[in-house]
């Protein structure tokens, strides 16, 4: 047996910052949009390609990127994605138009698509099996924590300092990870083979084209007009690519891999999570601010709860999966979070903070414990010279369940909203709970129904996540087996012992 690296517990810290960065830019970013948008002029349209140009690019280069990684090296690609990201950031500080922004926003996200598959793929080829359910826990932790901690420092920073500060703070976090990286961490990769540059272009545009459709979901419907065209790019790109894939005799990305159960079972269980966590954060976050009327710090501190059970399901997890198998705790930590939906689905305007905190301790604990061992799960699966794009495709399918997500649920609250509100209520109050009280005005009836339209459809928002966070509790339970997932070692990619396991 191979003696585990002295350095590895060091490496995992390089990887927690690597990810800590891009988790906490993005969310500490949203809090920003309000002042920066002021600030540089940006319009309606501006502001949300300033968002959705990092999602759209990292999303389409997130395949190609992990098969980089297993070619040149994931430790380097991982250093130039974080002098990306970086240099980026350094250059939004001094932006003054929107353009400027967007611009950045772009370069960051393919800095991000370059970090993200090869944080974790070196994860999987540092940690043996043993040890690498903790290693993974804590990786998760340090992701959960930036994703609540950051609206909170967005909000600090908004107070204190001009918007341009949401992206200084990127530079020493990503100074630091590199001078660690290039000091603690060794560099791994794949065995040589032949470049598939059709493959990278099919599924960098199929991914690009599909994210983009259901970027516009909200605003242009699932079909009709442009949505029709970029929906039929993505079908067309992305069924050229699995047929290409299936077809050359050096596929970037090993299909194969879904024959496996718990790859298959895993990926697609966390998919249909992805949809219904999608639109958590953003409806619990108008919750907070419009309803209860927290101001964004207060608003960010309130989901220390589900910062606090998730460390707590997570390690708790990586306990409990050498006894009972990553299947039995999918189950259990999805079925906890179906029981935080279904108690969000009976907050009201008058509700209080509460039940909200009640319900995000369990989405926490059920999140922790069941997002690591269905990660692990399927990681377990990949041979380690195939760990980059494996990682890819796994972060590929989470990031188009979020987006997805984020779509379907952000368009039925604003249907609901609308439905909700009194007939006589004016045309700008019926579109959201923000323009309703913008344009109130002192007036409490309309203040007191915008508030209530809000909550109503919100419970059914909630109801769809529960349906979909059920959904997945029965993939899993029905797809993945029952033991541990074990750790692939096959010599080389493509051996014929490799794909039989791999179809057993």
């Amino acid at each position: 047996m191979e003696s585990r690296n002295p350095r590895r517990w060091w490496i995992l810290i390089v990887l927690c910052l690597s990810s800590l960065v891009l988790v906490v830019d993005s969310m500490a970013l949203t809090v920003a949009v309000p002042r920066m948008t002021e600030d540089i002029g940006a319009n309606a349209q501006d502001t949300q390609w300033i968002l959705d140009s990092y999602i759209l690019v990292f999303a389409g280069l997130l395949l190609t990127s992990g098969s980089l990684g297993d070619r040149f090296g994931r430790r380097k690609v991982m250093i130039v994605g974080l002098l990306f990201f970086g240099l980026a950031s350094l250059a939004a500080t001094v932006c003054t138009d929107p353009g400027e922004v967007i611009a950045v926003r772009v370069a960051m996200g393919v800095g991000g698509a370059l970090v993200m598959p090869s944080t974790l793929s070196i994860l999987i080829t540092v940690f043996d099996e043993e040890e690498r359910g903790r290693a993974m826990a804590a990786w998760s932790s340090v992701s959960m924590l930036g994703l609540v901690g950051s609206p909170v420092l967005g909000g600090v920073l908004i107070d204190h300092f001009s918007w341009h500060s949401i992206f200084l703070i990127n530079v020493p976090v990503v100074a630091l990870a590199i001078v660690a990286g290039l000091t603690l961490m060794p560099e791994s990769k794949g065995p040589w083979q032949k470049p598939d540059p059709l493959g990278a272009v099919l599924s960098a545009v199929g991914m690009t084209a599909l994210v983009w459709w259901i970027i516009e979901l909200p605003q242009h419907g699932a079909f009709g007009g442009r949505s029709t065209v970029t929906l039929a790019v993505a079908a067309v790109a992305l069924t050229g690519f699995v047929i290409w894939e299936n077809v050359t005799p050096a596929p970037m990305v090993p299909l194969v891999l879904f024959k496996h159960r718990d790859f298959s079972g895993g990926s697609l269980s966390l998919s249909l999570v992805q949809i219904g966590n999608g639109g958590l954060l953003l409806v619990l976050t108008q919750y907070l601010q419009f309803v209860l009327g927290c101001s964004p710090v207060k608003a960010g501190l309130a989901f220390v709860p589900l910062a606090v059970t998730a460390l707590i399901g997570n390690f708790a997890g990586a306990a409990l999966t050498a006894k009972v198998g990553h299947r039995f705790l999918v189950l259990a930590g999805m079925l906890v979070m179906v029981a935080c939906f279904a108690l969000l689905t009976t907050v009201s305007a008058d509700s209080g903070f509460t039940v909200p905190a009640v319900a995000l301790g369990l989405l926490g604990l059920g999140a922790g414990l069941a997002m690591p061992a269905a990660v692990g799960a399927l990681m377990g699966t990949i041979p380690p010279e195939k760990a980059g794009v494996g990682s890819a495709l796994n972060d590929t399918i989470q990031q188009a369940g979020t987006a997805l997500g984020i779509a379907i649920l952000g368009s039925l609250l604003s249907s609901g909203f609308a439905r909700e509100m009194p007939a006589g209520a004016p045309e700008e109050a019926r579109h959201s709970i923000a323009g309703a009280l913008a344009v109130a005005h002192g007036d409490s009836h309309l203040v007191r129904a915008a508030r209530e339209a809000f909550t109503a459809s919100m419970a059914t928002t909630f109801t769809v996540s529960a349906i979909g966070v059920l959904a997945a509790a029965l993939l899993a339970t029905v797809v993945m087996r029952g033991g541990r997932a074990r750790a692939a070692t096959a010599p080389a990619a493509g051996t014929a012992a490799e794909d039989a396991e791999l179809a057993a």
